[in-house]
């Protein structure tokens, strides 16, 4: 294949975001990952907590902090996973068409 026959590449983002479908599937795919670790690491990390608190006399609930102030993180990265799109040119179109009225 001669080089005038390639397709051409796009041009890089200076912004760090994909440029391609394929890499913006990859990045999704990444993200709800990345969330499933998150879920994991969560679940396994207070388990302990609350074993650790049973253990040495289940008085004040103490794993409560840690649950409610790390489960609002969880909560914020699933909103950005799976709730939070980003911003396309139909959108863009949309709301151009939405000034000029």
């Amino acid at each position: 294949m001669a080089i005038s026959e390639r397709t051409p590449v796009p041009p890089a983002r200076t912004d760090g975001e994909p440029t391609t479908d394929r890499e913006r599937a990859r990045k999704r795919l990444q993200e709800r990952r990345d969330f499933g670790s998150h879920v994991f690491v969560f679940v396994v990390v207070n388990a302990f907590l609350i074993a650790a608190w049973a253990i040495t006399g289940s008085g004040y609930f103490w794993p409560a902090w840690v649950l409610a102030a790390w489960g609002v993180g969880l909560v914020l990265h699933g909103w950005e996973t799976f709730m939070h799109h980003p911003v396309t040119e139909a959108d863009v179109d949309a709301e151009l068409q939405r000034q000029h009225r």
